[in-house]
């Protein structure tokens, strides 16, 4: 890597569209003075005089020297905000103060090393500008002393605009993750945190901030997210020193993270994307997640799991019947869900005894794995390889290998505990028999559960906290295994949706996005989601009518149409289906594979619209030469009909047709008279489509109509 010279004064990195400037001043620390939108080609004077036009007056009340947020930021260094780095040697050396020393650079990336020989501490920052335009960053800190030196924080922070004043987060809970939530960024420190040791059903994906009122369409918001499957916590901080920033790192727990001499730690990497509107933020991570060589290029299988078909009554016959079913309207994966092990019966006993429970499979899974194979499907089975019920002969007899930190079992949920995957006994067994079962069966897929938050995760009666031993055993297992299988696939699952980040994501093939299947929840549980996941990781099952998490009743139209946006699946007894609604799934099925290619390669758009009562959204291809939208109806509209909806996302100077495409035709009532274009020729531009629109069938609520558009 090149070395820049040792007076340059200030680094410009570019790719994709972002550009970000770094002022290195000699005598202060290096800070990063611009992250966003490309500065061109500038030349090096003016980005001196930009770096110098964002320093600090000093100001009555303060310091007698300015102090602004640096990329190592300490309180010796007089910062009062949130800090890089906290820590201490037993309570005392707490004061780090780093200088800079060293540092390289490219068009494209950024190191600077720091030293603080009192302390004898070193760090390492490093900041990667993306070809999708997005930053990736993480800092590192070395203890080179003797003795062991306790980091309780380790954060990493970008700029944000003076300007960008809105808060969009999420939160949430089971069956309900993913959950807009916007406020004003006011002065001081706007902080979420996981302490479940996963990041939860109410933690958030991303953190944004933006110009007020900023939408998936337009306003300027930058957000990041923190790749970290374990504890967290993301901040937005704004000051009354005219600084502004987004922030995050691992939340350690108490004498979590603790080096030995010549030891390191470094901070998950904090991902910025930013954009005209939330839709260009969200491409930047896809396309960055796209480009690695690991992602799942192959067409995404259509799914069908087992679980609300069958539940835990496991029975061969009726297995069967459903995998032909499901053959017949064009599934090509079958996933037999939790229920298959030993002493699995309901969920109160049986996690951690991976072995085939031969009182209701005598003769293993061959029977039903064999007959999906045969039937050319593939076969996926469930596994929960962290969990461990006390009920289990697992647990009898390694009492040893359950995490906790006091002599009493922590607070159970779903009657289980969590195996400490740190202990390397606990370890090797798990990764053993699930070898065994991956060996004895033709399984081509892994739905990997995670039931439980981790309360009170130690290594055992008074011991050290585990959660960041047990996150990273976590990844080193799915890691082992699917190096030693070959195109075996994982889903993340927890709790449905509450172990979605890209850590988890950078090693498992797709996400459950929610155990909610109700399509009107799905919606914005899917669109916030995919503010960060590639729709195609994303899976999204038609489920049955009367749905099993609300109770509602929804149309098998709405529910198809929710579920195209992602990796399409069914969650539904198809064994039960009339011959008509078996076809209109067939039919549902086989617009699934049709629009597939373009779901995993395409750019997802969502319309701005001033109802709350309908959603508009799609994906355009990377050519933009096809599209396809949905139009969905929610709840009943103040007017009816109601005003033009847009298709946004299209070449503006090119002409499309525009055509209802919706598996079961058109649907005329309850209107009382045709939608005329829908019978007619119905050519537009793109501009035509995304400035003035088109008017949208008249609906009930909990309806929609899939719209395809192909260049002329």
């Amino acid at each position: 890597m090149p070395v820049l010279p040792s007076d340059a004064s200030v680094v410009h990195l570019r790719s994709g569209g972002t550009s970000v400037v770094v002022d290195l001043q000699p005598d202060t620390a290096p800070a990063i003075v611009h992250w966003g939108a490309d500065l061109g080609d500038a030349p090096h004077d003016t980005l001196v005089s930009l770096a110098t036009a964002s320093r600090l007056q000093r100001v009555s009340g303060g310091l007698d020297r300015t102090v602004r947020l640096g990329i190592v930021a300490t309180a010796a260094s007089g910062w009062a905000g949130t800090p890089t780095l906290e820590g201490h040697r037993d309570g005392e050396g707490v004061g780090a103060l780093f200088a800079l020393t060293d540092l390289r650079a490219t068009e494209d990336t950024l190191e600077l090393y720091f030293t603080d020989s009192e302390m004898q501490l070193s760090a390492r920052y490093e900041l990667r500008v993306t070809a999708s335009g997005l930053v990736r960053a993480r800092t590192t800190v070395r203890n080179d002393g003797a003795g062991v030196y306790t980091v309780q924080a380790l954060h990493t922070t970008l700029p944000l605009p003076w300007d960008a004043t809105e808060i969009l987060d999420t939160t949430g809970r089971h069956l309900r993750e993913r959950s807009a939530q916007r406020h004003e960024l006011t002065f001081g420190t706007h902080v979420r945190e996981s302490r479940r040791g996963r990041p939860g059903a109410d933690f958030t994906l991303l953190l944004a901030a933006g110009t007020p009122g900023f939408g998936f369409e337009r306003g300027t918001v930058h957000g990041a997210h923190l790749a970290w499957s374990g504890n967290s916590r993301i901040f937005a901080e704004r000051t009354p020193t005219g600084e502004s920033f987004l922030g995050a790192g691992e939340l350690y727990l108490p004498g979590e993270i603790r080096l030995a001499q010549g030891e390191e730690i470094s901070s998950p990497e904090l991902l910025g994307s930013w954009g005209d509107g939330l839709d260009e933020l969200a491409v930047r991570f896809h396309e960055e997640w796209r480009a690695r060589p690991q992602h799942p290029t192959r067409p995404r299988p259509i799914t069908l799991n087992t679980w609300e078909a069958v539940y835990f009554d496991h029975r061969l016959p009726k297995l069967i019947a459903l995998a032909d079913a499901a053959a017949e309207i064009g599934v090509e994966r079958y996933v037999l869900d939790d229920g298959w092990f030993r002493h699995r019966r309901d969920d109160t006993a049986g996690l951690g005894d991976w072995y085939v429970d031969d009182t209701v499979w005598p003769g293993g899974l061959h029977p039903i794995a064999d007959h999906v194979v045969a039937k050319g499907m593939e076969f996926g089975l469930w596994f929960e390889p962290e969990m461990v019920n006390p009920d289990s002969d697992l647990a009898r007899s390694h009492p040893d290998w359950i995490l906790r930190g006091r002599t009493d079992l922590p607070p159970s949920a779903r009657q289980q505990q969590v195996l400490n995957l740190a202990h390397p006994e606990a370890y090797a067994y798990i990764r053993q028999v699930i070898s065994d079962i991956l060996a004895a069966y033709p399984i081509a897929y892994i739905k990997w559960d995670h039931n439980r938050d981790l309360v009170d995760a130690a290594a055992g009666p008074g011991g050290a906290a585990k959660v960041h031993a047990q996150t990273l055993a976590v990844y080193r297992l799915i890691d082992e295994l699917k190096a030693a299988h070959p195109g075996l696939e994982i889903e993340s699952c927890a709790s449905g949706g509450a172990r979605v980040d890209l850590g988890i994501l950078d090693r498992t093939d797709r996400i459950w996005t929610s155990d909610c299947l109700d399509p009107v929840e799905r919606l914005e549980n899917q669109r916030y989601t995919a503010l960060v996941v590639p729709p195609e990781m994303m899976g999204m099952h038609l489920t049955t009518p009367h749905v099993h998490s609300t109770g509602r009743t929804v149309s098998l139209t709405m529910s198809g149409a929710v579920a195209l946006f992602g990796h399409f699946g069914i969650e539904w007894d198809v064994t039960t289906l009339s011959e008509t609604d078996a076809a209109t799934v067939g039919a549902w099925v086989a617009l699934a594979k049709r629009v597939r290619p373009l779901v995993a390669t395409g750019r997802l758009v969502n319309a701005d619209v001033a109802d709350p009562g309908l959603d508009v959204r799609g994906v355009v291809a990377e050519d933009a030469a096809s599209a396809f939208f949905t139009i969905t109806q929610t709840q009943t509209l103040i007017s009816s009909p109601t005003g033009r909806v847009r298709l946004p996302g299209l070449d503006a100077d090119r002409t499309y047709r525009v055509q209802l495409v919706t598996p079961g035709g058109i649907v005329e009532t309850p209107a009382q008279s045709p939608l005329e274009w829908a019978h007619h020729d119905t050519v537009m531009t793109g501009r035509q489509l995304a400035v003035v629109g088109l008017r949208p069938p008249v609906q009930n609520p909990q309806q929609a109509v899939v719209v395809e558009v192909t260049a002329v």
